[in-house]
């Protein structure tokens, strides 16, 4: 059983909202449970013999939730787009329970973003410039795979960027940018060292999947034509 609201208006004739919230009930919400088969030596507690795991999809025994919200807001102006969306979103399962839900979905979250186009070239009198620049944030939270790849993700932020100049005549845009830039969460990282929160910073190494591999920096160029029907 799910309850959701929402709203979606322009005002201002610049402003555009985006805003809901959801509350949903759940009866044997799927997830799974950890098992053992071994015999244990009664004086030592220590195995006898070999172990084997098993991995097994269950139902919840009891009632499980989940509540969250967004809000989005952006804002257009004559050569720039300001965005701002934040999402919130909770599980709440029996304390009792023995089930492993598998939520993997931060509490909170939010991206920050400015893009802009139709600036003036440096030095030139083009007008063909354009820009974008996003933040993202995003809190720890437990993300559970299989049982060799569970676990936390820390807290993690990052920066993207680009850079576009066109060339009417020809056609032709050319775009530089580059997606995890740097990050600013590291620089109050209190488990880093001071000395070496910048490094980290700029080198911006995250986790998003545990077990997974760590995600870098990624620059590209992108060189597009458009094609155009002429009469």
């Amino acid at each position: 059983r799910t309850i959701e609201v929402g709203y979606r208006g322009t005002h201002w004739e610049s402003w555009y909202f985006d805003v809901s919230a959801y509350h949903s009930w759940y009866t044997d919400f799927i997830g799974y449970m950890i098992g053992i088969d071994a015999a244990f030596d009664p004086t030592t507690g220590f195995p006898l013999g070999g172990i084997q795991v098993y991995r097994l999809a269950a139902n919840a025994t009891s009632l499980v939730r989940t509540m969250g919200g967004n809000f989005g807001v952006t804002h257009y102006r004559k050569k720039a787009v300001y965005t701002f969306n934040y999402s919130y979103n909770q599980l709440i399962s029996g304390a009792d329970d023995p089930i492993i839900p598998a939520y993997n979905t931060p509490l909170n979250k939010f991206n920050l973003g400015v893009s802009g186009h139709e600036y003036r070239i440096p030095w030139t009198d083009k007008r063909d410039l354009g820009f974008g620049v996003n933040y993202k944030f995003i809190e720890g939270f437990t993300f559970t795979g299989s049982p060799q790849f569970s676990g936390p993700i820390r807290t993690y932020d990052m920066v993207d960027a680009q850079l576009s100049v066109g060339f009417p005549k020809a056609h032709l845009t050319v775009k530089l940018g580059a997606s995890n830039l740097f990050g600013i969460a590291p620089l109050f990282d209190k488990d880093v060292p001071s000395s070496d929160r910048f490094e980290r910073a700029v080198n911006n190494k995250v986790y998003m999947v545990y077990g997974g591999p760590q995600v870098g920096r990624l620059a590209y160029l992108q060189l597009s034509y458009e094609l155009s029907t002429r009469n």
